[in-house]
């Protein structure tokens, strides 16, 4: 009953009209005046922000904020994959034998996740990783390894929420949100998927990194509202580090896993 009604709710308030207003109210110059509420309201450290609050146009640019350099340390080791966002470790584990990984108690389907089943099979008995970023996240988005962009492509069109209840009772939204896949090879021969998944009504992934190759901690895009990202690892190909456990949160540049 719960997970029909939240559902509904968020049909009936996810359309055009709702997204275009979030959007306007964002990065309507007015909005800057929200950010003081919302720096003290998820506790935001302004020593490591590039900019003064003044000096953010908009509720939206505080939000797509970049950080000083020095700020997010990025791990060395050529065979050690950094996280790619601030963000908490939703979920990590073995892909199971049928293509899918569980999620807050909901199976996903890699053939949904990445919408093809060849690719998707590249990914089988392998291992999966969710990042969810909260409101009070860093947003921008960088690349974990070193590796050759294979493919870069889109998928779904609307965006629901991602947070607690969204997983919990939303319609499976990592496999149906709107959602860019990159695809890297890497030195070692192996792919890994990388999906960034829009949430909130918008679909708001934005790429500032076109670039036939990716260098680990490489800004390669940014978030302009609530997101999750996934990682997909090929069979045998990666083993998670000891930091890395359910729930506990991770900032972009720390190591999350080692390659075999």
């Amino acid at each position: 009953m719960k997970e029909k009604l939240y559902q509904r709710l968020i049909e009936l308030t996810n359309g055009k009209q709702s997204s275009q207003l979030l959007q306007t109210i964002a990065k309507a110059k007015w909005s800057k005046r929200i950010i003081p509420s919302y720096m003290r309201v998820y506790d935001i450290n302004l020593e490591e922000v590039s900019k003064k609050p003044q000096q953010f146009s908009s509720l939206h640019d505080f939000f797509t904020r970049e950080l000083l350099e020095e700020a997010r340390p990025i791990a060395q080791s050529p065979s050690t994959f950094a996280s790619p966002v601030d963000a908490k470790i939703e979920s990590f584990g073995r892909i199971e034998w049928d293509m899918t990984f569980q999620v807050k108690g909901k199976p996903y389907s890699l053939q949904d996740l990445l919408g093809n089943n060849e690719r998707a099979t590249h990914y089988s008995d392998g291992y999966y990783i969710v990042f969810y970023l909260s409101p009070a996240d860093y947003h921008r988005i960088h690349s974990p390894i070193d590796g050759k962009v294979l493919r870069q492509y889109t998928l779904g069109n609307t965006s629901y929420p991602v947070n607690h209840l969204g997983l919990t009772y939303g319609k499976k939204p990592i496999s149906h949100n709107y959602r860019q896949v990159t695809e890297l090879k890497l030195e070692d021969g192996k792919q890994v998927a990388f999906i960034k998944v829009g949430a909130t009504f918008v679909n708001s992934i934005v790429l500032t990194n076109r670039t036939e190759y990716w260098k680990k901690g490489q800004e390669v895009g940014y978030f302009s509202f609530g997101s999750t990202v996934v990682m997909l690892f090929e069979k045998d190909s990666i083993a998670f580090t000891e930091n890395v456990v359910k729930g506990s949160p991770i900032r972009m540049g720390e190591a999350f896993a080692n390659m075999l």
